[in-house]
């Protein structure tokens, strides 16, 4: 059995994606990994990925909005 706990959960404005964020430890051990599931109708992707992917990942996230036009100067 593993331990979830939920982290956040948002809805994508266009095209109305469900995205919810897990925090996803094992009972057996081992490293905690987040987990990702997006619902799209009744269609779901669940992965799980490991701290450092989700940095690097979130990193290129926050890079990319910031280069968007309109948007605030990171400070």
């Amino acid at each position: 059995m593993s331990q979830i706990t939920p982290l956040d959960r948002f809805r994508v404005p266009l095209g109305g994606q469900e995205i919810e964020l897990q925090q996803h430890v094992h009972d057996a051990g081992g490293m905690s990994l987040l987990r990702t599931r997006i619902r799209e109708g009744s269609r779901f992707t669940i992965f799980d990925i490991d701290p450092q992917t989700a940095e690097h990942w979130g990193q290129a996230l926050l890079q990319w909005a910031r280069e968007q036009p309109g948007q605030p100067e990171a400070s």
